[in-house]
C-alpha cells in the first residue's frame, strides 16, 4: 500500500475505506467516495481535506490494483483481517420525523406557539403549529398557545382572530392547545416583574432620546440614566404608569454588559409607554412590555422547556438569556429553523393582507389567492398534508425556497384515495352520438367513482342522443370517449360516430358527458393576483357542498356552493 507522511491512525483509516470501497464496487473504488466516508468519521480532518487528496488517491489505487491482480476476495480478506466491521457497512437511512429534543424528559416537555392575533394563521404559522404539536405528542408533553398581543399600535390585535387561531390550531394539530393565554390579560404580572427588575437594580428608566441612546450604545458608553438610584427609577416608573410622563419620553431598559459584541443586546428596551387603547382591554394601561420581555417572563411562568423558533430570532434568545441570568432562572432549550419562502406567496404579510382586504382587493381572509390557513382550508387542503410537509422538512436552519407544487404533492397523496371523480366539460360542444354503425348505443354506462377502486361503487350515466365534449377536443378527429367508445368527430356535422366500444388503438382519450347528466358550473382558479374563471357543464351526480372532487383532466376542486338554481361554484385546489 502507499507510503505517507501522515500518522499511522490516519493512514489506517484511509486504507480501511479504500478497501471497503474496492470491495463494494468490484475493484473500481472512487477517491471521492472514500474521502467522504473518511471525513464523516474523522471530523478533525475536515480542515485538511485538500491535503488528504494524494493519500486517498494512492490508497484507492492500491486497493483497486490488489483487486485487479488477486481478485476482490483478496481485498475482502485483507479488510477482514484489519477491520472486519467495515465489511458490513450500513447504508445511510433517510431520517424520518423530527430529530430528538435535547435534554427532554418524557411527560415534562412544555413548548409554546405564540402568534400575534392581528389576523388568522398563515402557511408560515403552520410550521410552528405542526412542529410544536408533534414534539408534544412525541414526549407526552404540552403546548401553550400564547397570544402575544401587547403591541397596540404596529400589530394591532384583531378581536375575531383569537377564536380563528384557536380553531385553526386545533384543525392543524389534530387537538386543542393544552393551555391558552392572552398576554394582554396578564399585564399586572409583567408590570410586577418590571418593578422587581427595577428594585433589583438590573433595570432602569431611560429618558434619553432614541437617537442619543443609540449613539452611546454603539460607542459602548452608558447613558446618563443608567447610574440613577433605585428610588429615582421607581419614581419615574410610577410616573410612566400614571401618565405623568408622555409617550416616547421614557423606556425601561435591562442592564447588560456594554461591551457585548452585538450592540442590539446592550441595555435592550423591555417596556415602553403606549397610550393607544387595546381592542380587548381598552386604555387600562399606559405602559406595555415589548415582546422580548413579555415572552421571557411568560415562558418562565409556564415552565416552557423548549423554544422552537426561526433563526432570525437568535438575538431574542440572547436578550432573554441575559434577563434570565438577572432573575436567576434557567433558560429553555432553544431550537431554530431557517427561512422558507413559498414562491407563490413571497410578498405577503399579515398587516399587508389586512390592509388589502380593507381596501377591497381581496374578498376576505379566505380569498383563494391568500396564503392564510382559512384560504387553504376553503380551497380543500388537508391538515394532515400540511403537517406532513412541515414535519418532513424538519428543523433545518438552511434557508430554502419552495413552490406550492411541493405542498400540493403532499396533499395529493393524502386526498387522492378519497376523492371521487367527476366530469367537468369546459366550453362545451354538443354532438349527436351516432352508434348506428355498431348496432346502437346502450341506455346507460357505469363509471367508477374512483379509478383504482379506493371508493366503491359507480356513477350511473343515462345516455341520450347527445353528448358534450370540450370544443378544443373537437379538432382531434379520432379519439376515445373515456369509459365508452372509440369515435370519430365530425365537427362540421356536430356528430360523434362510434367506431367501436372496445379500444382499437392508441388514439387520445378525452372526458365527456351526456347532455342530460350535467348542470352549469363555474371553476374559480387562483393565479397570482388574479382569479381566472372557467365556465362549463359539471356532472350532476351526488354533488355535495364542501366536498373535494377530482375533475377529469382538470384537477382537484372543492364544491364551494350548490344553489337551488344557477351555477355550481367550484374552487380549484391543484392538479
Amino acid at each position: 500500500m502507499a507510503d505517507s507522511e501522515w500518522d499511522e491512525e490516519t493512514v489506517a483509516t484511509v486504507r480501511k475505506y479504500a478497501m471497503q470501497n474496492a470491495v463494494e464496487y468490484d475493484g473500481a473504488g472512487q477517491a471521492g467516495s472514500v474521502l467522504g466516508r473518511l471525513l464523516g468519521e474523522r471530523a478533525d480532518l475536515r480542515p485538511r481535506a485538500r491535503d488528504l487528496k494524494s493519500l486517498v488517491e494512492a490508497e484507492v489505487a492500491a486497493a483497486n490494483e490488489l483487486a485487479t491482480n488477486s481478485g476482490v476476495e483478496a481485498v475482502r480478506e485483507a479488510l477482514a483481517a484489519t477491520n472486519p466491521e467495515a465489511l458490513e457497512r450500513q447504508k445511510q437511512v433517510k431520517r424520518t420525523g423530527l430529530k430528538e429534543l435535547p435534554n427532554a424528559t418524557e411527560g415534562e416537555v412544555i413548548l409554546r406557539f405564540a402568534p400575534n392575533p392581528n389576523g388568522p394563521l398563515t402557511i408560515g404559522h403552520a410550521r410552528g403549529v405542526s412542529i410544536n404539536s408533534e414534539y408534544a405528542r412525541m414526549y407526552s408533553g404540552k403546548v401553550v398557545l400564547r397570544f402575544d398581543d401587547t403591541d397596540t399600535r404596529v400589530k394591532t390585535p384583531l378581536p375575531e382572530a383569537y377564536d380563528w387561531i384557536e380553531t385553526e390550531y386545533e384543525w392543524l394539530a389534530g387537538r386543542p392547545a393544552d393551555i391558552i393565554i392572552r398576554a394582554s390579560e396578564r399585564m399586572p404580572i409583567y408590570l410586577e416583574y418590571a418593578t422587581k427588575m427595577l428594585e433589583g437594580g438590573f433595570g432602569y428608566v431611560c429618558r434619553c432620546s432614541a437617537a442619543d441612546f443609540k449613539a452611546l450604545r454603539d460607542a459602548s458608553q452608558a447613558c446618563p440614566c443608567r447610574p440613577r438610584s433605585v428610588e429615582a427609577n421607581l419614581a419615574d416608573w410610577s410616573a410612566m404608569n400614571d401618565g405623568s410622563i408622555s409617550e416616547g419620553e421614557a423606556v425601561v431598559r435591562v442592564k447588560t454588559d456594554l461591551d457585548l459584541p452585538n450592540p442590539a443586546l446592550r441595555d435592550w428596551p423591555a417596556l415602553r409607554i403606549q397610550h393607544t387603547p387595546h381592542p380587548m382591554v381598552g386604555d387600562a394601561y399606559k405602559v406595555w412590555p415589548l415582546l422580548d420581555f413579555q415572552s421571557a417572563i411568560e415562558d418562565h411562568l409556564q415552565g416552557v422547556t423548549h423554544i422552537v423558533r426561526g433563526k432570525d430570532l437568535m438575538d431574542s434568545t440572547r436578550k432573554q438569556t441575559l434577563l434570565y441570568e438577572h432573575f436567576g432562572w434557567t433558560y429553555p432549550e432553544p431550537l431554530y429553523w431557517g427561512r422558507v419562502k413559498v414562491h407563490e406567496f413571497g410578498g405577503f404579510s399579515t398587516s399587508g393582507m389586512r390592509a388589502a382586504i380593507a381596501d377591497g382587493d381581496y374578498s376576505g381572509w379566505d380569498d383563494a389567492r391568500l396564503p392564510t390557513l382559512s384560504a387553504l382550508r376553503r380551497r380543500g387542503f388537508d391538515s394532515q398534508a400540511l403537517r406532513e410537509f412541515w414535519l418532513d422538512l424538519g428543523l433545518t436552519q438552511k434557508d430554502i425556497s419552495i413552490s406550492m407544487q411541493t405542498i400540493e404533492s403532499f396533499n395529493s397523496s393524502v386526498i387522492d384515495s378519497r376523492c371521487e371523480r367527476r366530469s367537468f366539460v369546459r366550453e362545451p360542444l354538443s354532438l349527436s352520438l351516432d352508434a348506428s354503425g355498431v348496432g346502437g348505443a346502450p341506455e346507460s354506462v357505469a363509471i367508477a367513482r374512483h379509478p383504482h377502486g379506493d371508493i366503491a361503487g359507480v356513477r350511473e350515466w343515462v345516455l341520450g342522443p347527445e353528448i358534450l365534449i370540450e370544443t378544443a377536443d373537437a379538432g382531434i378527429g379520432s379519439l376515445r370517449l373515456k369509459d365508452l367508445a372509440d369515435v370519430n368527430i365530425d365537427a362540421g356535422a356536430a356528430r360523434a360516430s362510434v367506431e367501436a366500444w372496445d379500444r382499437m388503438d392508441k388514439r387520445p382519450i378525452i372526458h365527456w358527458l351526456p347532455t342530460e347528466m350535467g348542470r352549469p358550473a363555474r371553476l374559480s382558479r387562483p393565479e397570482g393576483d388574479e382569479i381566472c374563471i372557467e365556465s362549463g357543464i359539471l356532472e350532476d351526480v351526488d354533488l355535495e357542498e364542501g366536498a373535494i372532487i377530482q375533475l377529469e383532466r382538470v384537477g382537484f376542486a372543492r364544491i364551494d356552493s350548490i344553489p337551488t338554481d344557477g351555477l355550481v361554484e367550484l374552487l380549484y385546489l391543484h392538479g
